[in-house]
């Protein structure tokens, strides 16, 4: 099997073993008695409802999720709204999530479904602030480079349902399931930690503001002086249990055994990778070279696997994202290097705001892109990575992924002696 082919059957069993129809029924209490509500916001939140109905069978309920993420339930509404940035259907959905929920009681049971891209899905601007200024402070946050946990601080703090206040909006029971798509896998960072109490403070989010040059409107400086946010330990969430039942070390593991069967050396550098894409790409590709000049002819081919989620600090104004620009990254730096092929797509299938998963390397890509008259290092200055393989027909489009495990990447590595 080509070396290209063999990574991207690798990312899809990545995105297979995060698959919430597998995850939910394994997670899934049996039904209470009495009134149960299904919420939920994120991309994979449909399809955790569609799995929650499987099982449970038809359930009253709202989920709001990305355009183009829906899927066909009995009972449970489901609403598309815009990623990454908020819009006016998300905003409108939010409120009816938040009036469904005041109108429970002790005696009522909530499910609540939540997985990456609820940050954007849930909006509900807090103080005096208007969906155009939630707007620009996205645009401003998703351009400054700022890692996604830091990126979720100011968020939370500008929010009347994160930071646990979507959870304190009810008296009722709650079990929320999570898929996690942030580096560590902490509760609170996953779509912002609308059920999870929050530790951080309105100040830590405006010295993020300052320490990464975010321009963000007077409306927003005024409300971080108002946050709303729950502590943790706070009685409002008593009635609340958090669980993450998918998260990026599993589908690494998964890719792991696969690769282990076809008789790789696997070497996993982490799940939960951040930084600038194109620093996380010289230091691997750096890793990678050293060792393919230590395989011997006979050795395994060695396979690097990460997750986390990277950013891009926007210095051009091309069209791309952090996975695309890791795979650019990395093709500048191993200039046509015999044996060694590398993929990075995110889980979710969409890579910054563009419809495309990610892409995919090998050592004859550097030749097909001057046959093609493309400069990789121009479209990287420009951040323009998109593009770029839109050109050189090697991006990876899956179309919604319908789950949300963070990035994936993948070198593989094979000896010089024996490559083929």
């Amino acid at each position: 099997m080509h070396p290209n082919q063999i990574l991207r059957d690798l990312f899809d069993t990545a995105v297979a073993k995060a698959d919430p129809m597998q995850v939910i029924p394994k997670a899934l209490p049996p039904k209470p008695d009495g009134r149960v509500v299904v919420i939920g916001a994120g991309k994979a939140s449909a399809r955790m409802a569609e799995a929650v109905e499987s099982v449970w069978g038809p359930c009253e309920g709202l989920v709001i999720t990305r355009y183009g993420y829906s899927r066909p339930c009995q009972g449970i509404e489901i609403v598309e709204a815009a990623h990454p940035v908020s819009d006016a259907a998300g905003m409108k959905a939010t409120q009816r999530l938040l009036d469904l929920l005041a109108g429970l009681t002790p005696d009522d049971f909530v499910l609540a479904l939540i997985s990456g891209g609820g940050s954007a899905l849930l909006c509900a601007p807090a103080g005096e602030m208007t969906l155009a200024d939630k707007q620009a402070v996205h645009q401003a946050l998703l351009a400054s480079g700022a890692p996604i946990g830091q990126m979720n601080v100011v968020r939370k703090h500008l929010s009347r349902v994160k930071g646990g206040q979507l959870a304190a909006a009810t008296p009722a029971r709650m079990l929320t399931l999570m898929i996690s798509d942030v580096p560590g896998d902490n509760p609170a960072d996953i779509a912002s930690g609308v059920t999870v109490g929050e530790s951080s403070t309105p100040q830590q989010a405006l010295e993020i503001v300052e320490k990464w040059h975010i321009r963000i409107p007077d409306t927003a400086r005024a409300a971080l002086q108002h946050s709303s946010v729950i502590p943790v330990g706070d009685p409002r969430l008593a009635h609340v249990e958090n669980r993450i039942i998918a998260a990026p070390s599993a589908s690494l593991a998964a890719a792991k055994t696969q690769a282990e069967a076809l008789g790789m050396s696997v070497r996993i550098l982490g799940d939960a990778i951040e930084g600038e894409a194109r620093d996380a790409a010289d230091a691997q590709i750096q890793q990678a070279l050293t060792i393919q000049k230590e395989l011997g002819a006979a050795d395994q081919p060695v396979l690097l696997l990460s997750g986390g989620e990277c950013t891009v600090t926007r210095r051009g104004d091309g069209v791309g994202g952090p996975n695309a620009e890791f795979v650019l990254a990395a093709l500048t730096a191993l200039n046509a290097q015999p044996g060694i092929h590398v993929l990075a797509c995110d889980t979710d299938g969409v890579d910054g705001a563009a419809e495309v998963a990610g892409a995919l390397i090998g050592p004859d890509s550097m030749e097909r892109a001057r046959e093609r008259h493309i400069d990789p290092a121009k479209a990287l200055a420009n951040n323009d990575s998109h593009s770029f393989f839109a050109m050189l027909e090697s991006q990876i489009i899956t179309g919604p992924t319908l789950t949300n495990v963070n990035d994936f990447r993948a070198i593989l590595i094979q000896p010089l002696q024996s490559r083929g």
